[in-house]
C-alpha cells in the first residue's frame, strides 16, 4: 500500500482518486479551489455503488474504498508521507511550472511527481527543479477508473527507477501503463486519435460519407477488434503468415492512401456547422448529459466483461 496525493481534484483528479483508493492506497485530495476536494470525494461516493454493481471494486464495498479518501485543505498536509503524487491542475505552462516548484519543495524526496497533462511535454515544466529526475507524465484516458491505459512519459532527465516505480504503482492500482521511451507531442494516444479524427473530418468535408456513417465504421467495425487488440496484433492476425506477410500484401495500397491524407481539414466553419447539425439530429443538445452517463455505464459493462474474460488468453 502506498500513500497517494492527488493535487488538483477536478474532473481528472477525482477520477484518479477512485483508481488509487480502489487499488488499496490511502489517498489525500487537495485543490486550490475551496470545496473542490470535498466535492471530488462526494463524486466518488456517488460513482462507487455503480462500480460495485459491475464487480469493478476488486471485491470491496463502496464504503471500504471511500474510507481511503481524505480531504486536505493544506497542500503540505496532502503531500506529507506521499510515495506518489498525481498532479491534475490546469494545462497552463507557467502555472504548471509553479505547481511543480511547490511539489518539488514539499513532497518527500522519494516521492514520484506525475502529471496528468495531455498536451505539455514533461521537459517544459520540470527543467528548473532540483528533483527533476523523479518527474514524469502519467496521462490517462478519462475516466481512468473505467479505461485502464495510461501513458507514462519521461523527460530527458527522468530516472529509469522513477519510471519503474510509477509503472509498479499504476499497475498495482489496476492500470495498464504505456511505457514511453522518450517524450513527443501528443504522446501515443492523442497522436493515434488525432490521425483518425483528421481522416474522419476529411471524409465528411469531401462528401465521401456522413458523420453517422463514419461513426458506424468505427463503432460496428474497427472498434470491435480494437476493444481487445491493437493495430499491430490486428494485422499480425489478418494475413496467413503474420505481420510481415500483411505488410508485403498491403503496404502499396496504404502508401497510395497516405498520399491522399496529407491535406489537413480545419475543424470549423461550414464543415463544423454540418457536422454539428448531423450530430444534433442523432442527439439533441439537451440529451448530451444523459448520453454521457449512458457511455460511462457501457464502459463499466465493457470493463466488467474484459475483466471476467481476461485479455491475455492464448489459444
Amino acid at each position: 500500500m502506498s500513500n497517494i496525493a492527488i493535487i488538483g481534484a477536478g474532473l481528472i483528479g477525482r477520477a484518479w482518486a477512485i483508481v488509487f483508493a480502489r487499488g488499496g492506497h490511502q489517498v489525500a485530495l487537495w485543490d486550490s479551489q475551496p470545496g473542490q476536494a470535498a466535492r471530488a470525494r462526494e463524486f466518488a461516493a456517488a460513482v462507487l455503488p455503480d462500480l460495485a454493481s459491475q464487480g469493478l471494486l476488486r471485491g470491496q464495498s463502496p464504503a471500504q474504498v471511500l474510507d481511503r479518501l481524505r480531504v486536505e485543505s493544506d497542500i503540505a498536509a496532502a503531500l506529507a508521507g506521499a510515495h506518489y503524487v498525481q498532479e491534475s491542475t490546469p494545462e497552463v505552462l507557467e502555472s504548471k511550472r509553479g505547481v511543480y516548484a511547490e511539489l518539488d519543495r514539499l513532497a518527500p524526496r522519494e516521492a514520484i511527481l506525475a502529471s496528468s497533462t495531455s498536451a505539455l511535454l514533461p521537459s517544459r515544466f520540470t527543467d528548473h527543479l532540483q528533483g527533476r529526475e523523479r518527474c514524469l507524465v502519467a496521462h490517462p484516458i478519462n475516466p481512468p477508473y473505467l479505461v485502464p491505459a495510461v501513458e507514462v512519459v519521461p523527460a530527458p532527465w527522468t530516472a529509469p527507477q522513477a519510471m519503474e516505480q510509477a509503472r509498479q504503482i499504476l499497475s498495482d492500482a489496476g492500470q495498464v501503463p504505456i511505457m514511453m521511451r522518450r517524450e513527443i507531442d501528443g504522446f501515443v494516444m492523442n497522436r493515434l486519435q488525432g490521425a483518425l479524427l483528421q481522416e474522419a473530418f476529411r471524409l465528411v468535408a469531401d462528401g465521401y460519407a456522413g458523420v453517422e456513417d463514419v461513426d458506424i465504421g468505427l463503432r460496428e467495425g474497427l472498434a470491435l477488434r480494437w476493444s481487445f487488440m491493437g493495430p499491430f496484433e490486428t494485422i499480425d492476425l489478418n494475413a496467413p503468415a503474420g505481420v510481415r506477410d500483411y505488410a508485403e500484401r498491403y503496404e502499396t495500397m496504404y502508401a497510395g492512401l497516405f498520399e491522399q491524407m496529407q491535406r489537413r481539414v480545419p475543424w470549423g466553419g461550414e464543415l463544423m456547422d454540418r457536422i454539428e447539425a448531423e450530430r444534433r439530429e442523432h442527439l439533441p443538445a439537451d440529451a448530451l448529459a444523459a448520453r454521457q452517463l449512458w457511455r460511462d455505464r457501457r464502459l463499466m459493462a465493457l470493463a466488467a466483461h474484459k475483466q471476467a474474460g481476461g485479455t491475455d488468453e492464448t489459444p
